[in-house]
């Protein structure tokens, strides 16, 4: 079967992942990392796209990224992935892919869900073992978002900035929401959206997104269609 396009919607933020090969690490040094978050950070100027978070795992990367047109996170995630394997192959004489295939990707509509997103992107490095707490791992966004670290790379998406109104208020409020029990029925729903690029969001908005762009955005539920909602959802806002 052909595959089916992406989901490209201007100005709504997509969960990005990308994995190592045969999910071997795609880090090997601190210069490494430094190096890939230089190149998301000129390339993302480049393209008009704006990070919100980030994690870089050894063997995987999560980022949340909105575009402002369609088209540029593909244009995005080429150049960063083919940019930085030429770099590794150079530094460390390899050849060869670094990837495994292409990325996945999901957007996510509502601000309640972007937040979620952001604190699974962000606790990775906990459920992994590595750290007890995520504000002990560099190389994610969380120290920016909950420790008053400064990070150019990351621009917070509006619905962490209604977490209060100045920047110690925010940090305090995102420490308690990324510090509180997670239901793990969010983790793996996350994670299911994401391995099956379907729109993560509430059903109302997606089944308005399905009617703009006629096609089946999310899973498709066995019975009797449910009857068009009266009326669009307005979901094409500008994520500050």
């Amino acid at each position: 079967m052909p595959r089916q396009p992406r989901i490209d919607l201007p100005g709504i933020p997509q969960h990005i992942v990308q994995r190592g090969n045969d999910r071997q690490p795609c880090f090997l040094a601190d210069t490494d990392r430094i190096r890939y978050l230089q190149d998301l950070r000129d390339i993302t100027r480049r393209e008009y796209c704006t990070v919100h978070a980030y994690v870089l795992m050894d063997n995987h990367v999560h980022l949340l990224v909105t575009p402002m047109a369609p088209g540029q996170i593909g244009r995005l995630m080429q150049a960063l992935g083919r940019g930085y394997v030429r770099y590794v192959n150079d530094r460390y004489r390899r050849t060869g892919t670094l990837w495994e295939g292409r990325y996945k990707a999901c957007p996510v509509i509502d601000d309640g869900y972007v937040l979620r997103c952001q604190r699974y992107i962000e606790l990775n490095p906990l459920r992994a073992r590595i750290v007890a707490d995520p504000g002990d791992y560099r190389w994610s966004s969380h120290r920016g978002a909950a420790l008053a670290e400064p990070d150019p790379l990351v621009h917070p998406h509006r619905a962490w900035l209604a977490l209060g109104p100045d920047q110690p208020t925010r940090q305090r409020a995102w420490r308690d929401l990324v510090t509180e029990a997670v239901d793990p029925g969010e983790t793996d729903a996350i994670r299911l959206h994401l391995q099956r690029q379907h729109l993560y969001g509430p059903e109302r908005i997606r089944r308005d997104i399905e009617t703009r762009l006629g096609r089946t955005v999310g899973a498709i539920r066995i019975g009797r269609p449910r009857k068009p909602i009266d009326g669009l959802i307005e979901c094409w806002e500008n994520p500050s």
